[in-house]
């Protein structure tokens, strides 16, 4: 695969950092998510052919249907190498066709965020048209979530901590938008904006801090699902009583499998959907864009770093990529863009370009 784009994802900085789940390789190429067009295949391959516009799975073994332990083992910019490279090596199986109206670009943000949040509005309990969703943020899960839930149907109320913000997720459909700075105990607010029903769905990404909230927020029946740092242990011990009574369910939500990615494909390319892209950065300039991903605030603290989905980083191929193998057991190319990944943490990671 010849890369022409790839994206940052909160994920991929934990990973830089040391942390995040699952096994990691020192020295990883890096980034979960990317896109680009097929420059060589193997004997006996079919699922896809030359010049195909292909992206990669985030589970490169996880092709369809409940989720099992050894699916989460291997994870692109993990412990297999990511997409900041020219040339990457996938399998067949873990490829997926592009939209054919999306750019590299635009199709660069959709292995992680955009199908974690497809998954999170049709896997446990599937929104559908009239229902209410509860987006928390303006991070890429909760703007894809924003966008997925609309196109589903449904009304989208969302939470921010600034007006500015606010006016970005109501032009991206949100109906009602409240402001956690001035309104801290905003189930509340959920509960006067749906005249004390509740919402169907909370796509719940900030943390134990928030759980509890949005349990409350919840309509008879609803469903809570918990999003990739929203399963962190520390914080407040949740009060098995917000559980009990009403029906409703809670699911964690690990990004899909290659099917759901096929899914969510076929709705974006009816409705004709476009990811939002916050800044682009050239290939070049690649580790300019960590500390950029972070904004003024530390990157952990909250979904609101970036007033827009996400960073996209265009991937600028060098003259003298073209002549390049494209297969490498490495799964990168001979000349790798990416350094060994710094030993001792700090307050930004950098990497060679």
């Amino acid at each position: 695969m010849r890369v022409r784009a790839s994206s940052l994802n909160y994920r991929d900085l934990m990973v830089l950092k040391g942390g995040g789940r699952g096994p990691t390789k020192l020295g990883v190429v890096p980034l979960s998510d990317g896109a680009g067009e097929v420059a060589a295949i193997g004997d006996g391959v079919t699922r896809v052919k030359i010049g195909d516009r292909i992206a990669g799975c985030f589970h490169p073994r996880w092709f369809g249907g409940l989720i099992k332990p050894d699916y989460l083992t291997d994870r692109l910019g993990a412990n297999l190498e990511g997409m900041l490279a020219e040339y990457a090596v996938l399998s067949e199986e873990a490829l997926v066709h592009l939209p054919s109206h999306l750019s590299f670009e635009e199709a660069a943000t959709l292995p992680c965020a955009a199908v974690t949040a497809w998954v999170a509005l049709t896997a446990h309990r599937r929104v559908t048209a009239g229902d209410t969703v509860l987006t928390q943020g303006s991070g890429g899960v909760s703007v894809f979530a924003l966008q997925f839930a609309r196109l589903l149907g449904a009304r989208v109320i969302a939470t921010t901590s600034t007006a500015e913000k606010a006016e970005r997720l109501k032009a991206l459909g949100a109906s009602d938008v409240i402001n956690y700075s001035e309104a801290p105990d905003w189930d509340e607010r959920v509960r006067e904006l749906t005249d004390g029903r509740g919402v169907d769905c909370v796509v719940e990404i900030s943390g134990p801090g928030t759980i509890a909230m949005s349990l409350k927020a919840l309509a008879v029946g609803g469903h809570v699902s918990l999003i990739g740092a929203s399963l962190s242990p520390a914080g407040t011990m949740l009060d098995p009583l917000l559980l009990t009574g009403r029906g409703i369910t809670l699911g964690s939500i690990s990004v899909g499998s290659r099917t759901d990615f096929e899914t969510m494909n076929r709705a974006i390319a009816m409705h004709r959907l476009r990811p939002v892209i916050d800044r682009t950065f050239p290939f070049a300039e690649a580790k300019e864009a960590l500390p950029a991903f972070r904004g003024p605030r530390p990157f952990w603290e909250g979904c609101d770093h970036l007033t827009a989905k996400r960073i996209a980083i265009a991937a600028h191929i060098a003259a003298t990529a073209a002549h390049q193998k494209s297969r490498y057991p490495s799964g990168r190319s001979r000349k790798p863009l990416a350094a060994s990944l710094p030993v001792s943490p700090g307050p930004c990671w950098s990497l060679s370009v």
